[in-house]
């Protein structure tokens, strides 16, 4: 098969992934083989490449918004069979034995492994994968359309649960990529008032396209303070920015694997019972129910179609902000 391949990391002008031939891989006894038909590039896989991210597989293929054909089962698959869809996420599988797991917060594991990070991810054409850790998609999208909803929409729509946000409430989103441009559509289905921070004039445009009654910078003031912010930026620096206009007991969610330091935080920005939350990769419940939703809404997604040869221009096009929504590699057929 052919898949682009990390052997070192690098930064992404210099184009690391490596148009390679592998083996096919076969399925073990509780795994699906996928023939792989699109998959979305997430600010993630940039961060690996780059090595912000330590690289945890050695010949590492990227890759975890992974929309394909179940082409083969192992022997003690029962959910899926041979011609289903399906879509392939971040999280690849977790102990179910520990407190975390057994908690609900599978996320959370020590021992869970992440696709196109652990093992090898969906920049392929054809990737293996727990059979309980893959998904049927809505009939409603396209291979591409569905692509991105496995990371930037699971991983946005977890974040929005973490800001514990009520319909009604005003929600400021910071930064405008893929995975806000599905988190607003969601806050609207649910009435929810949006004010956009991004200093990209391109994504201000696109965020009021989908809804947004306010845009502007972070360093701008909004109409007026907004109960709930998600932060979509990998700096720390702007979170003095958005705590000030953060209303009383507010909670900011930071949707970010990587995150440079944020400085020290000044007590009259916190007070008044304002609360900063992390989020962490996602559960199979968050892919559960918010494939259910986007379905029901439905989620329209923006998509920038890149062949699997392009991958290094894609991701050096996202982290130029040279697109709105997500960018998608596309598999030749064959």
């Amino acid at each position: 098969m052919k898949a682009m391949v990390l052997i070192k990391p690098e930064p992404i002008e210099k184009s690391p992934l490596k148009y390679t031939e592998m083996p096919k891989p076969d399925p073990n006894r509780n795994e699906i083989r996928i023939k792989v038909k699109t998959c979305g590039v997430c600010h993630t896989d940039l961060h690996e490449i780059e090595g912000d991210l330590p690289v945890k597989k050695q010949s590492l293929i990227p890759g975890h918004e992974i929309i394909g054909i179940v082409d083969k089962c192992g022997e003690n698959v029962n959910n899926f069979s041979n011609g289903d869809r399906v879509g392939v996420p971040w999280l690849f599988s977790a102990c179910g034995k520990c407190k975390y797991c057994k908690r609900g917060q599978e996320n959370l594991c020590d021992e869970a492994k992440f696709t196109g990070y652990h093992v090898n991810g969906g920049y392929a054409e054809y990737m293996v994968v727990p059979s309980n850790y893959a998904y049927h998609i809505p009939k409603v999208f396209s291979d591409a359309e569905a692509a991105p909803l496995m990371c930037a929409g699971v991983i946005g729509y977890r974040s929005l649960r973490m800001s514990q946000i009520k319909p009604g409430e005003t929600l400021g989103l910071f930064g405008f990529g893929a995975s806000a441009h599905i988190v607003i559509q969601i806050a609207k289905f649910w009435n929810c008032e949006v004010f956009v921070f991004t200093r990209s004039k391109n994504h201000q445009e696109h965020a009021k396209k989908l809804g947004a009654s306010w845009v502007g910078t972070s360093k701008d003031t909004p109409p007026k303070k907004i109960d709930r912010a998600i932060s979509f930026v990998p700096s720390g620096l702007i979170i003095h920015d958005i705590l000030r206009v953060l209303d009383k007991g507010g909670t900011l969610a930071i949707n970010a694997v990587h995150l440079t330091d944020i400085p020290a935080i000044p007590w009259d920005l916190i007070y008044y019972e304002r609360q900063i939350i992390s989020v962490a990769n996602t559960t199979r419940q968050d892919a559960i129910e918010f494939l259910k939703l986007a379905g029901e809404i439905p989620i329209k997604t923006e998509i920038h179609a890149y062949n699997l040869k392009e991958a290094n221009v894609a991701l050096q096009d996202l982290k130029n902000s040279k697109f709105n929504g997500a960018a998608v590699l596309v598999m030749d057929e064959n």
